[in-house]
């Protein structure tokens, strides 16, 4: 798994979980969405196409995040973050993703870091720290196009004038070196945050993603502290590592 990953920025393990283990989560999943469109009506209605920080206080009981701590504390998950982030791992944030409202509304290429990072950083950040995402469909879905390789190498002139909407392009435009790669519920897809990649809408889509990242301060500071387990919590995990790791770099923070 960490060669295919260092070499294409992504790999895919198909039907890691199974039917029966996916039915509270995606029971979970869907109380938390029901709640946070209630919530962002009007921002869900007009454009939104994911939300975050589902392991926080605001819109789950205790009993339900202690669920989801549990699932991703797992050994079977944590196996897999291991293989790619085998020193230090930490937990970052979680996401949900989703089709728009608007079914004539574009995907979009894009890369994780350039909604907070200048161009120079967005290229020496494809050297720098990493940061994971493990998606996971809860239902069959279109899936994911990404480019292979980019998580290390700079855009190409029409990759960059796709992406960021320059000389003419828009960003919802085909590119020839994209692979489309379709996702069935359970399977697991691994991808860095820097691979320039677009989500695939359709068949009402509900991806979880979980991030988890290398021991970065500035990576950290995103991380938010209702969004962790307590110490309680966190001993009655099978491998809380990633949650402990992150808790003590959020301590030294402070």
């Amino acid at each position: 798994m960490n060669q295919e990953y260092q070499e294409k920025g992504y790999f895919t393990v198909k039907a890691l979980f199974q039917e029966n283990e996916l039915q509270e989560l995606r029971k979970i999943i869907l109380e938390f969405h029901d709640s946070w469109k209630s919530k962002n009506l009007e921002f869900y209605s007009k454009q939104a196409v994911n939300s975050a920080y589902i392991t926080g206080t605001e819109y789950l009981d205790s009993s339900k995040r202690t669920f989801l701590f549990k699932f991703v504390g797992s050994h079977k998950l944590m196996k897999v973050v291991y293989s790619v982030i085998p020193d230090y791992p930490c937990f970052m944030n979680t996401q949900l993703f989703f089709d728009p409202v608007n079914k004539n509304q574009k995907n979009y290429w894009h890369r994780d870091p350039q909604y907070h990072l200048s161009i120079e950083e967005q290229k020496a950040a494809l050297n720098g720290s990493e940061v994971v995402h493990l998606r996971i469909p809860l239902v069959d879905e279109p899936g994911i196009e990404l480019i292979p390789g980019t998580h290390k190498r700079w855009d190409t002139a029409d990759e960059l004038d796709v992406r960021l909407e320059k000389n003419g392009h828009q960003n919802h435009e085909n590119l020839s070196t994209g692979v489309k790669i379709e996702l069935d519920a359970g399977d697991l897809l691994v991808f860095s945050a820097n691979i320039i990649h677009r989500g695939l809408y359709g068949r009402n889509r509900l991806s979880l993603d979980i991030l988890f990242c290398d021991p970065e301060p500035n990576l950290i500071e995103f991380v938010k502290n209702d969004c962790l387990p307590t110490q309680t919590i966190m001993n009655s995990l099978e491998d809380a590592t990633a949650f402990t790791n992150t808790a003590k770099l959020k301590t030294n923070l402070i």
